[in-house]
Protein backbone atom coordinates (compact mmCIF):
# COMPACT_ATOMS: atom_id res chain seq x y z
CA UNK A 1 0.00 0.00 0.00
CA UNK A 2 1.46 2.92 -1.04
CA UNK A 3 0.95 7.07 -2.27
CA UNK A 4 1.49 6.70 -6.23
CA UNK A 5 0.27 10.40 -6.58
CA UNK A 6 -0.23 13.64 -4.98
CA UNK A 7 -2.48 16.61 -6.30
CA UNK A 8 -3.52 19.94 -5.06
CA UNK A 9 -5.54 22.73 -6.94
CA UNK A 10 -6.45 26.29 -5.46
CA UNK A 11 -10.02 26.17 -6.55
CA UNK A 12 -12.49 24.19 -6.15
CA UNK A 13 -14.44 22.22 -8.10
CA UNK A 14 -11.40 21.62 -10.40
CA UNK A 15 -8.60 18.74 -11.44
CA UNK A 16 -5.52 19.09 -9.47
CA UNK A 17 -2.15 19.43 -10.53
CA UNK A 18 0.26 16.34 -9.56
CA UNK A 19 3.29 17.52 -7.11
CA UNK A 20 5.75 15.00 -6.19
CA UNK A 21 5.37 16.06 -1.98
CA UNK A 22 3.24 18.15 0.06
CA UNK A 23 3.53 19.42 3.69
CA UNK A 24 -0.04 18.12 5.19
CA UNK A 25 -1.07 20.09 8.17
CA UNK A 26 -3.01 19.39 11.07
CA UNK A 27 -6.46 19.56 11.32
CA UNK A 28 -6.23 21.58 8.16
CA UNK A 29 -4.74 19.52 4.90
CA UNK A 30 -2.88 19.82 1.94
CA UNK A 31 -0.87 23.30 2.29
CA UNK A 32 -1.79 25.23 -0.79
CA UNK A 33 -5.18 22.98 -1.93
CA UNK A 34 -8.93 24.54 -1.86
CA UNK A 35 -10.41 21.75 -0.02
CA UNK A 36 -7.84 22.26 2.83
CA UNK A 37 -9.17 24.13 6.24
CA UNK A 38 -10.77 23.25 9.62
CA UNK A 39 -14.12 20.94 8.02
CA UNK A 40 -13.93 16.95 8.29
CA UNK A 41 -13.19 16.70 4.60
CA UNK A 42 -9.46 18.13 4.83
CA UNK A 43 -7.79 15.36 2.42
CA UNK A 44 -9.61 13.05 -0.17
CA UNK A 45 -8.14 10.13 -1.25
CA UNK A 46 -9.22 7.26 -4.39
CA UNK A 47 -7.70 4.20 -5.25
CA UNK A 48 -5.14 4.19 -8.57
CA UNK A 49 -7.22 1.01 -9.76
CA UNK A 50 -10.63 3.05 -9.48
CA UNK A 51 -8.93 5.60 -11.76
CA UNK A 52 -7.68 2.63 -14.33
CA UNK A 53 -11.20 1.12 -14.37
CA UNK A 54 -12.45 4.00 -15.51
CA UNK A 55 -9.76 4.49 -18.38
CA UNK A 56 -10.71 1.04 -19.29
CA UNK A 57 -14.01 2.10 -19.73
CA UNK A 58 -12.85 4.38 -22.08
CA UNK A 59 -12.24 7.87 -19.92
CA UNK A 60 -9.51 10.11 -20.79
CA UNK A 61 -8.10 10.61 -17.10
CA UNK A 62 -5.30 10.82 -14.92
CA UNK A 63 -4.23 11.37 -11.23
CA UNK A 64 -5.99 14.51 -10.36
CA UNK A 65 -8.20 14.71 -12.97
CA UNK A 66 -11.08 13.55 -10.26
CA UNK A 67 -10.22 15.88 -7.84
CA UNK A 68 -8.38 13.54 -5.23
CA UNK A 69 -5.91 14.82 -3.24
CA UNK A 70 -3.98 11.23 -2.93
CA UNK A 71 -3.59 8.37 -5.12
CA UNK A 72 -3.22 5.06 -3.87
CA UNK A 73 -2.21 1.65 -5.21
CA UNK A 74 -3.36 -1.36 -2.76
CA UNK A 75 -6.41 -0.19 -0.59
CA UNK A 76 -9.93 -0.40 -1.07
CA UNK A 77 -10.65 3.09 0.52
CA UNK A 78 -14.47 2.72 0.32
CA UNK A 79 -14.73 -0.41 2.54
CA UNK A 80 -12.65 1.77 5.18
CA UNK A 81 -15.27 2.06 8.14
CA UNK A 82 -15.10 5.54 9.22
CA UNK A 83 -12.84 6.19 12.26
CA UNK A 84 -10.55 4.13 10.69
CA UNK A 85 -6.95 5.44 11.54
CA UNK A 86 -4.19 5.52 8.56
CA UNK A 87 -0.28 6.44 8.72
CA UNK A 88 0.84 7.82 5.25
CA UNK A 89 4.56 7.98 5.10
CA UNK A 90 6.55 8.78 8.36
CA UNK A 91 4.75 11.22 9.86
CA UNK A 92 1.11 11.90 8.50
CA UNK A 93 -1.66 10.66 10.62
CA UNK A 94 -5.29 11.47 9.41
CA UNK A 95 -8.54 9.72 10.49
CA UNK A 96 -11.26 8.66 7.63
CA UNK A 97 -14.72 11.24 8.44
CA UNK A 98 -16.80 10.33 5.08
CA UNK A 99 -17.03 7.88 2.46
CA UNK A 100 -18.30 9.10 -0.75
CA UNK A 101 -20.02 12.56 -1.26
CA UNK A 102 -23.12 13.99 -2.79
CA UNK A 103 -22.67 16.27 -6.23
CA UNK A 104 -25.22 19.08 -6.26
CA UNK A 105 -24.21 20.04 -9.40
CA UNK A 106 -22.18 18.59 -12.02
CA UNK A 107 -18.61 20.58 -11.86
CA UNK A 108 -15.50 20.65 -14.24
CA UNK A 109 -14.67 17.45 -13.69
CA UNK A 110 -17.87 15.77 -14.85
CA UNK A 111 -17.77 17.54 -17.76
CA UNK A 112 -14.31 16.88 -18.76
CA UNK A 113 -13.75 13.40 -17.86
CA UNK A 114 -17.49 12.33 -18.74
CA UNK A 115 -18.36 11.08 -15.42
CA UNK A 116 -17.07 11.63 -11.57
CA UNK A 117 -16.47 8.57 -9.16
CA UNK A 118 -15.29 10.62 -6.42
CA UNK A 119 -19.30 10.34 -4.97
CA UNK A 120 -19.08 6.90 -5.14
CA UNK A 121 -15.73 6.07 -4.42
CA UNK A 122 -13.86 9.03 -3.11
CA UNK A 123 -13.03 8.54 1.18
CA UNK A 124 -12.13 12.05 2.77
CA UNK A 125 -10.61 12.25 6.37
CA UNK A 126 -8.66 14.88 8.45
CA UNK A 127 -5.25 15.34 9.84
CA UNK A 128 -4.91 14.30 13.15
CA UNK A 129 -0.47 14.18 12.59
CA UNK A 130 1.05 16.48 10.13
CA UNK A 131 4.65 16.24 8.00
CA UNK A 132 5.31 15.84 4.70
CA UNK A 133 4.13 13.12 2.00
CA UNK A 134 5.82 12.29 -1.13
CA UNK A 135 4.85 10.09 -3.66
CA UNK A 136 5.94 6.09 -3.05
CA UNK A 137 5.53 6.80 0.76
CA UNK A 138 3.97 3.70 2.36
CA UNK A 139 0.78 3.48 3.76
CA UNK A 140 -0.26 1.61 6.87
CA UNK A 141 -3.74 0.96 7.81
CA UNK A 142 -4.18 1.05 11.94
Amino acid sequence: MKIVSIAVSKKKGTRKTPVDEVFVSRDHGLVGDAHAGKWHRQVSFLASESIEKSREQGLDVTFGDFAENIATTGIDWKTLPIGSRVRLGDTVLVEVTQIGKECHTKCAIYYKAGDCIMPREGVFARVLEEGTIRCGDEIKIL
